[in-house]
C-alpha cells in the first residue's frame, strides 16, 4: 500500500473527526479508509487513534505522528509547487525582524522587489538592534549578523560578514597607514562607548611567531583609544567617512565606499575570520512556503558578486 497516501488519510481522519468523513471527502467507502488506518498502525506496531461509532480520538503516540505527518505533507507541497509549470504561489503574512542598521542598507530595499514576485504575501518589517525572541513574538523569520548563540533556533547561512579598519584617504594621507595592528595606538580610532555592545574590542589575526615557537595564527583583541567615541554605530561609520579618524566596521557597511574609493581598507592581513549573516526561524515550527521562499530570496540576492559593493539602502 502507498505509505504517502496511507499519512494523507491519517491526517484527513482527524482533520474530519472521523473515518466516516475522510471516505466521503475522498468518495470511497469508509472500510476502505479503515484497512488503510489497520495497515499504518500493524507497520508501525502502534495504536495511532481510538475509534469509536461515534468518534475518533488520538492516541499519545498518534499526536506525535500527526505532527511529523502534517510537516511532511506540507513539505512534500512546498516542493510540487516549487517545480511546478505554474511557478510558485505563496500567499499571507511575513513578520521578519533584522537589525537596524543592516536591515535598513540591506533588508528593507529587497522587500518591494520580493513582494514584485510573490504579490499575494503581505510583509511586516520590524527593525532593532535588541535581540528578538522570535517564537514568543511572532516572527517568521529573523535576520541575524555574528556568530549564533541560540542553540533553540535553526539557523541559514545566507553570506559572510568580516569586520576591517577603514580611513579615508585625505584622513590618510594627513597621518598616515597603520602596518599593524599595534600601530593604531597612533592614530585618531573611532570606537564604540564602553556601554555599547562590542564588549572584546577589535579582534584581529596575528601571524605565529616563529621566534616563540608558534605554528599557528592566533586571535588578540584590542580596545584603541582616540577623541571620539559613539554608542551608534552608523555615527561612527559617518565620523569615519568626514575624515576624523579610523574606524572598525562590517563588510556589509563599508564594501560599497571601499568600492568606490571614499573609504580604504586598512590592515587587511591582519583581518580576523569572518562570521556569518544569517537567517533564523524556531526549529519547533514548520517553515511556511513564504519563509522558505524569502529566505532562498535574501540567499540569492547576497551570493551577487557585486551586491555589498552597491550602495543598495540609505545610510
Amino acid at each position: 500500500m502507498d505509505r504517502l497516501k496511507t499519512l494523507e488519510t491519517f491526517c484527513a481522519i482527524v482533520a474530519r473527526g472521523s473515518l466516516t468523513a475522510a471516505a466521503q471527502a475522498e468518495g470511497i467507502a469508509p472500510a476502505v479508509i479503515g484497512r488503510r488506518i489497520d495497515a499504518l498502525e500493524e507497520r508501525l506496531g502502534v495504536k495511532l487513534l481510538v475509534r469509536s461509532t461515534r468518534r475518533i480520538s488520538l492516541t499519545h503516540e498518534g499526536s506525535a505522528f500527526l505532527e511529523d505527518c502534517q510537516r511532511i505533507l506540507s513539505d512534500l507541497a512546498n516542493a510540487e509547487a516549487s517545480v511546478s509549470a505554474g511557478g510558485v504561489k505563496a500567499s499571507g503574512h511575513l513578520r521578519v525582524t533584522a537589525p537596524a542598521g543592516f536591515g535598513r542598507r540591506h533588508v528593507a530595499p529587497l522587500v518591494p522587489l520580493f513582494r514584485e514576485l510573490h504579490p499575494d504575501v503581505t510583509l511586516s518589517l520590524n527593525l532593532s538592534d535588541r535581540v528578538i525572541d522570535i517564537a514568543s513574538e511572532g516572527f517568521d523569520c529573523a535576520v541575524r549578523v555574528g556568530d549564533l548563540t541560540d542553540s533553540s533556533l535553526v539557523g541559514v547561512r545566507l553570506g559572510d560578514n568580516r569586520r576591517l579598519c577603514v580611513a579615508t584617504p585625505s584622513y590618510l594621507q594627513r597621518h598616515g597607514t597603520p602596518k599593524h595592528p599595534q600601530d593604531l595606538v597612533r592614530f585618531d580610532c573611532l570606537t564604540l562607548s564602553s556601554d555599547a555592545s562590542q564588549t572584546r574590542g577589535w579582534a584581529f589575526r596575528l601571524p605565529p611567531n616563529a621566534a616563540k615557537g608558534e605554528t599557528d595564527s592566533h586571535l588578540i583583541y584590542m580596545r584603541p583609544q582616540g577623541p571620539l567615541d559613539c554608542s551608534d554605530g552608523q555615527v561612527l561609520h559617518d565620523w569615519c567617512l568626514r575624515g576624523y579618524g579610523i574606524a572598525w566596521r562590517s563588510t556589509w557597511e563599508v564594501e560599497g565606499e571601499i568600492a568606490g574609493g571614499q573609504l580604504v581598507a586598512l590592515l587587511e592581513d591582519f583581518a580576523a575570520p569572518p562570521n556569518g549573516i544569517y537567517a533564523m526561524f524556531p526549529s519547533a515550527k514548520h517553515l511556511p512556503l513564504r519563509v522558505r521562499l524569502w529566505i532562498d530570496f535574501l540567499k540569492h540576492h547576497y551570493s551577487l558578486p557585486d551586491f555589498w559593493k552597491r550602495s543598495v539602502g540609505p545610510g
